[in-house]
């Protein structure tokens, strides 16, 4: 048995299970688990791997799932998040879908959990470790890494007008101090906090990162940023949002792919890293 983010105790499904993902990072990961079979939905915003998703039926976003076409397509499993999914649509689903399996990934190493909940639940064990091995050789390089790298503070803007940032208990901060930045502000009411850039927040930055979602930040943002006072000299950059805030098997990836993007900052204060062209 295996038990869920709220305490809800799932036996093993059989292999006639019907799957819906409002979670786009697990619809990869169960698709990844070689599940992909059984999803008789999904959001969306859930577009890896794409063509295998092609297929499967949509069911609105993760934020206004469209109940009746969940219900047309009968599923057994219903897998949500807490902080991506409304607990409305929780509790409209529980009302005619047998299982909902919620979860709540908070930091990097909360994903080898993951993949055991949901390789246990569909028979995909021996998948799950096979997740797990691989995960554990991208968290332990990135770590090594970090330990050579100086810590710095970082500015991570996720949206603009109004622009916001993330805290330190959200699962990107996380992965970000896992590769020695540490996010500003220290300490937030909320979890996605607004910031005016024309206030103290930028000059305790060292860096300032614009992620590609849930805002798509380009390369005229990096500009705009730039010619803001408070923006002086500090260096602004472009960074793959799936990358730091996706849990799931794309978190493997994602840890290789901050460690190269890391060390592009590392020991110098280049042209390059200043026009946003780090990739």
């Amino acid at each position: 048995m295996w038990r869920d983010a709220v305490g809800t105790v799932h036996e093993r499904a059989d292999d006639s299970a019907r799957i819906v993902s409002l979670v786009p990072s697990i619809t990869e990961l169960i698709c990844d688990l070689g599940l992909a079979g059984q999803l008789a939905g999904r959001t969306g915003f859930c577009v890896h791997p794409r063509q295998t998703l092609k297929p499967v039926p949509k069911v609105g976003g993760t934020k206004d799932v469209d109940l009746a076409k969940v219900r047309t397509l009968a599923p057994t499993h219903v897998v949500l998040n807490i902080d991506e999914n409304e607990k409305p649509t929780a509790k409209a689903l529980a009302q005619f879908v047998p299982h909902l399996i919620v979860t709540h990934p908070l930091g990097p190493l909360d994903n080898p959990p993951l993949y055991r909940l949901i390789g246990g639940i569909f028979g995909r064990e021996q998948a799950a470790e096979a997740l797990c091995a691989q995960f554990q050789r991208s968290h332990d390089a990135l770590a090594q890494a970090a330990r050579a790298w100086p810590r710095q503070r970082v500015l991570y803007l996720i949206w603009k007008d109004p622009w916001m940032t993330v805290a330190r208990d959200t699962y990107i901060s996380r992965t970000l101090a896992l590769a020695g930045w540490d996010t500003v502000p220290a300490s937030a009411t909320a979890r996605y906090p607004q910031v005016k850039l024309n206030e103290t927040l930028p000059q305790d930055a060292e860096l300032v990162l614009l992620s590609s979602e849930p805002y798509r930040f380009r390369a005229r943002h990096v500009a705009e940023l730039h010619a803001l006072p408070a923006m002086r000299g500090k260096t602004v950059a472009l960074i793959d949002g799936e990358m730091t805030s996706w849990y799931g098997s794309r978190a493997i990836a994602g840890m290789d792919y901050l460690r190269r993007f890391r060390e592009k900052f590392t020991g110098q204060d280049s042209q390059e890293n200043r026009s946003g062209k780090v990739t």
